[in-house]
């Protein structure tokens, strides 16, 4: 899986293993893309509008659910600490939901859907 490479660091040690395999995609990764891909879909098949489904400060929120993340990478690249692969999926699980209600916000803020 080359074209992983290009998504993710894929360190063995932040990844998750199954039977001697490793997942191609570190932890955070994981939880990212898994949660975006599944609310984008989720609410691109149910067709709900976050202008009128959601609170009116939906990028409040987006942004906010990416700030867990943010602290756990920061905190962890300073040495503060070592993160689980269980704590980076859930916040890699929140930051996806961030970022899919940023995309969404912003794509029917032009009116692309």
């Amino acid at each position: 899986m080359k074209i992983m490479k290009y998504i993710c660091h894929q360190r063995k040690d932040r990844s998750f293993k199954i039977k001697n395999h490793y997942f191609p995609l570190c932890s955070r990764c994981t939880g990212i893309y898994l949660s975006l891909f599944l609310f984008l879909i989720i609410f691109l098949v149910l067709n709900l509008k976050l202008n009128y489904d959601l609170p009116s400060n939906c990028k409040l929120i987006g942004f906010l659910l990416l700030i867990p993340m943010a602290i756990d990478g920061i905190s962890q690249y300073l040495n503060w600490r070592e993160s689980t692969n269980i704590l980076r999926l859930i916040t890699g699980i929140l930051a996806g939901l961030g970022l899919a209600i940023l995309i969404l916000s912003i794509l029917e803020s032009l009116k692309v859907i």
